[in-house]
Order: C-alpha cells, then sequence, then structure tokens
C-alpha cells in the first residue's frame, strides 16, 4: 500500500489506518494481536489508539487498549519500528472522572497523560500525539451549535500547546495532532504555533463519512490551506453503513448481537443512534446495492477516494472485517454514482452530526 506525509510532518502513513477502539472491550488480546499482525501483513502501516479506551469507556478497561498493543509490540520486536504510532490524550472528563477529577486539561495532564501511555504502549516515542477532544466548549458529539454561554475553558490553546511542545523537546513525542475539532480551533493551534515558534499540529482527526460530511463546511479549506491532514474516523457510521441494520433496526429482535452500538448508549444518543441517521444509511446501502456494490464498499470508497481525506480510520472486530474493509480499497466509484451520492446528501444533510 502506497504511502503519503501527514500534513507538513515526515511521518509517511498509508491511506488506510487502524483503530483500536474495540480492543479490550469486544476484542480480546489474542484476537487484537492476530489483527494488528493481518493489517501489517497486508501493507497497513498506521495504528491509532487513545488512552481512554477501550470503548464503552470504563474505568475498568481505561488504557487497556495501549496496554494490549504494547504487549503485541514486545512480542513482535522490531515491530514498533515499521508502524506510525497514534494516540490521544484525552480533554476534560465528559462523565469520566477516571481520567481526571478536575475541569479543564492542565499542561501537566498532558505530560502525565503521555508518561502513562508511553508505559502502556511500551514505547519510548509516540509519533503523532493528538488531543482527543477540545478544552474548552465546542459543538460536537452531537452538540449541533456553538454556544458560548456554556464556555467553561481552564487552560489556554497557548498553554496546552506547550505542553506538547515539552513533550517534542524531551523526544516522546515526534508529531501532534487534534480531534473533534473545529475550523477556529486548527487555525488558532496553527498561528500559535507560528507566532511562538512551537510545533505545527499536522493532522486533525474528526468524523467524516457519507451521513457525516460537516468537515466539509469550512474545515476542509481550512486544513486544506493550512496544510493540516484529516484523518476520518467513523466512516462506516458506527456500523449504519454496513447494511447489518437495515432489516431489523438497532433495537430489533433480530439486531446483530454484540454490537458497539447496541452497548454504548452515549453514542446512540449523540449521533449514531438517531432515527434520522438510520433512515439515511438505508438509503445510502440501497443506493450501493443498486449499483451492484456492498454497503460497506461504497462508505468506505467513498472516503478512500475524497480529497479532503490523508488517512480513513478503519475499526474491526474481527480478521474477515478487516480483509472487507481492506478489500474495498480497490473499488471504483462511477461518476454517476458519485453524483446520486451528492444528491442524497443534498436531500438529507448531516444527520449524524
Amino acid at each position: 500500500m502506497k504511502t503519503l506525509p501527514l500534513g507538513q510532518s515526515n511521518l509517511q502513513v498509508t491511506p488506510i489506518c487502524l483503530g483500536t477502539m474495540t480492543f479490550g472491550e469486544q476484542v480480546n488480546e489474542d484476537a487484537a494481536h492476530a489483527i494488528l499482525s493481518h493489517a501489517l501483513a497486508r501493507g497497513v502501516n498506521f495504528i491509532d489508539t487513545a488512552e481512554m479506551y477501550a470503548v464503552p469507556a470504563r474505568a475498568e478497561t481505561c488504557g487497556a487498549t495501549e496496554a494490549i498493543l504494547g504487549r503485541w509490540f514486545a512480542k513482535n520486536p522490531g515491530t514498533r519500528q515499521k508502524v506510525v504510532l497514534a494516540s490521544k490524550v484525552a480533554g476534560p472528563s465528559r462523565g469520566m472522572p477516571w481520567l481526571r477529577s478536575h475541569a479543564g486539561l492542565r499542561a501537566a495532564d498532558i505530560v502525565a497523560s503521555c508518561e502513562g501511555s508511553l508505559r502502556r504502549l511500551q514505547t519510548d516515542v509516540i509519533d503523532l500525539y493528538q488531543i482527543h477532544w477540545p478544552e474548552r466548549h465546542v459543538p460536537a458529539f452531537g452538540i449541533k451549535h456553538y454556544d458560548p454561554t456554556k464556555e467553561t475553558s481552564q487552560t489556554s490553546l497557548h498553554a496546552q500547546l506547550e505542553a506538547l511542545a515539552q513533550l517534542v523537546q524531551a523526544g516522546k513525542v515526534r508529531h501532534i495532532g487534534l480531534s473533534n475539532e473545529t475550523p477556529y480551533g486548527v487555525h488558532e493551534f496553527v498561528r500559535l504555533a507560528e507566532q511562538y515558534g512551537l510545533p505545527r499540529v499536522v493532522s486533525v482527526q474528526n468524523p467524516y463519512g457519507l451521513i457525516n460530511r460537516s468537515f466539509e463546511n469550512a474545515l476542509d479549506e481550512s486544513c486544506h490551506r493550512l496544510g493540516v491532514s484529516l484523518l476520518a474516523y467513523s466512516p462506516l457510521g458506527f456500523g449504519l453503513l454496513t447494511g447489518k441494520y437495515d432489516a431489523s433496526g438497532i433495537d430489533g429482535p433480530d439486531a446483530p448481537q454484540g454490537a458497539r452500538i447496541a452497548s454504548y448508549a452515549s453514542v446512540r444518543q449523540q449521533r449514531w443512534g438517531r432515527p434520522e441517521a438510520l433512515a439515511a444509511a438505508r438509503r445510502y446501502n440501497q443506493l450501493a446495492r443498486d449499483h451492484g456494490l456492498t454497503p460497506v464498499q461504497l462508505a468506505l470508497a467513498f472516503c478512500y477516494t475524497k480529497w479532503q481525506v490523508a488517512s480513513t480510520i478503519i475499526g474491526v472486530t474481527s480478521l474477515a472485517q478487516l480483509d472487507e474493509n481492506l478489500d474495498a480499497w480497490d473499488c471504483t466509484l462511477a461518476p454517476e454514482l458519485l453524483a446520486a451520492i451528492d444528491a442524497l446528501h443534498w436531500e438529507l444533510g448531516n444527520p449524524a452530526l
């Protein structure tokens, strides 16, 4: 698989990234190690994780995913040097006091979280270290509009950037990135970096896919002009765009058992569990079938071929799912199919915003 530069960094990443949020909850350690090894064998060199994983987030599994990755590196000498490893420091707790009990995201929190991730990952350096969600109040995770009356920020962007710079200068982090960010956030982090000679963010990890194309509303221009790459997450809409819920719905008696969306209450309430999201997914899934494709092929090929996307993050629970996701790389969408996708988007908007 080809590689491309991530933002303005020297990191060369594959356009498909293996997300690991299922490891330690839905996927046990042996299965996770098998998935990691198979992804590497098939050419994927980019792995993304976070200190708060596995999900759904629980105190008992916080950090479990990074530990599983660390033991995989230890079992497979030389593997760490073959992958670009990304992890994330959690933002304010958002109802997860085991992450941190106080408001804000202090500089000391960022440094301490990175130290913990390094220990669990059994590595000396994290290639891409990202802020998982903004410290300030932003329209994200199902919140549609910005509301200044809800601002609770305790730590300036400058202070956060200085903490990340400390990690880069210490050789513990190579490059930095953002996640669940807005055009303002991306631009301000870049401005501050250039003004004060601090590390420049190279990427932003945001939701992007057929039922949430909100990245295209201004953030794509910001990232393009600033040289910041998009890492697209949830390209399959938490499973809605696989077609497995088309007949049964999310809660029907014939709904798939053990699926993430069934046990992830907060996600269902925020975005993916909305009736409008499922209704839209059904329309896109039928469009795929009408054109001789599977829903997975349509959803992933859409992300894989968009100019806005540097790398698409796929999350799987089995080797079969991994192969299906990787095989979709060879899928081409005809111009008339792309036009039909845009027509549906015009009608349906972003129901999983």
